[in-house]
């Protein structure tokens, strides 16, 4: 992702170099001074990013083709898929949006640009005259094209079609991100569901073996702890966006601790230390709970006096920091590897190693190291805020 991010700031760059150019030297434009003309130049740019990244509809399209406009300086540009113009801006846009492709240009090469220096529209009164038509590629398919068109007066040259062809490729730039965002999040909820599957049959069992066991002695109890499962097992299997607040998702680690408490009693010890200014960062959901998980039963679960398990967060600037830690056997450098590999029996770590990555790089992620002393530490770091990750 990092790489095709780079790909469009350089995309930006040349479309907006060469646009810069051709607003100093349009006639219209000549008392712009240098500085201006590239600004205007670089917004035009940047300003079809955001629109185009949701992927080509007529809806988004609309959005980014009076952008496009500014950016290559036609009398008319229109955006579309294989056969139809989704949206246009400018001269002719009454009664050429809408419409076939053909309608307004012949089909062309599938993978270059092309000049059309005689445009026949069949529309009485149609003042468009030349156009530029460029591919919009998705990977090496051509999924669509921009149109970039002008009226009488206007001779086409090498510069027109070498700006709609830079402005094409920006767009199959973001395009191309629509893809791999699309591809990511398929691939987050695939995970996220891999989780639920490997936790919930341990987790389930032993919370409604938790429950049974207070129905005669304590009513009361049993009720407060099935309300409790609940309401866990609303958050973890809920179908909304995989992301959460660590305050949430401390709440419901808190939920899932109470469960366990019924189940160990004073065998089970909690601490709890998380510094209040990293609660809103945003986490994937059910990535803090496993961690809880996969100590209980490698600190607790099996140990006749019990563990103690801590969690604590710390603010690091930019990025949080969050520990989870046990003072059972400990866990040897191979099996740390292989549990964050996912060939070892460690609850949902590589899961949630690899969700951590996808969602904010290979910077962050989770480490696994042994406690001084005796015990397991796993530590979690992610960034206080990353663009286009946001809470449910």
């Amino acid at each position: 992702m990092d790489v095709a991010l780079g790909v469009v700031l350089g995309i930006v760059i040349a479309v907006s170099v060469g646009a810069g150019a051709r607003l100093l030297l349009a006639p219209r434009r000549v008392l712009n001074p240098q500085g201006q003309a590239m600004q205007a130049a670089v917004h035009a740019a940047t300003a079809t990013l955001p629109h185009l990244r949701g992927g080509l509809t007529a809806e988004n399209a609309e959005r980014a083709v009076g952008h496009l406009r500014a950016l290559v300086q036609a009398d008319a540009v229109a955006l579309a898929d294989r056969e139809t113009l989704l949206a246009m801006s400018g001269a002719g846009t009454d009664h050429h949006a809408g419409r076939p492709l053909a309608s307004l240009v012949g089909e062309g090469r599938d993978d270059r640009v092309h000049v059309e220096p005689r445009l026949r529209c069949r529309e009485e009164g149609c003042p468009l005259r030349a156009a530029v038509v460029a591919p919009l590629q998705v990977g090496d398919a051509r999924i669509g094209s921009l149109v970039a068109a002008w009226v009488d007066g206007h001779r086409l040259g090498v510069e027109d079609a070498r700006v709609v062809g830079e402005a094409a490729s920006l767009v199959s730039a973001q395009l191309e991100l629509a893809v791999l965002d699309a591809q990511e999040e398929r691939l987050a909820r695939a995970e996220l569901r891999a989780l639920r599957a490997q936790i919930s049959p341990h987790f389930v069992y032993n919370a409604l073996a938790a429950v049974a066991s207070h129905i005669h002695s304590d009513p009361e109890e049993a009720r407060e702890l099935l309300t409790e499962f609940a309401e866990f097992t609303r958050y973890a299997f809920r179908g909304e966006r995989p992301y959460v607040t660590i305050a949430d998702e401390l709440g419901y680690v808190e939920k899932y601790l109470r469960l366990e408490r019924a189940r160990f009693g004073d065998r089970l010890r909690v601490r709890l230390q998380v510094a209040p200014e990293v609660l809103p960062a945003v986490v994937p959901v059910l990535s803090v709970q496993p961690l809880v998980e996969n100590a209980v039963r490698h600190g607790v679960e099996g140990r006749a006096d019990g563990g103690t398990i801590e969690i604590l967060g710390r603010d690091l600037g930019g990025d949080v920091e969050l520990r989870v830690l046990d003072d059972g056997c400990g866990m040897s450098e191979e099996r740390a590897r292989a549990a964050l590999a996912g060939t070892g029996r460690g609850i949902g770590l590589s899961n949630v190693d690899g969700r951590l990555r996808s969602s904010f790089g290979d910077e962050y992620g989770l480490r696994i190291a042994g406690r001084e002393g005796g015990g397991t530490v796993v530590t979690m770091t992610l960034p206080k805020f990353r663009a286009g990750v946001r809470a449910a």
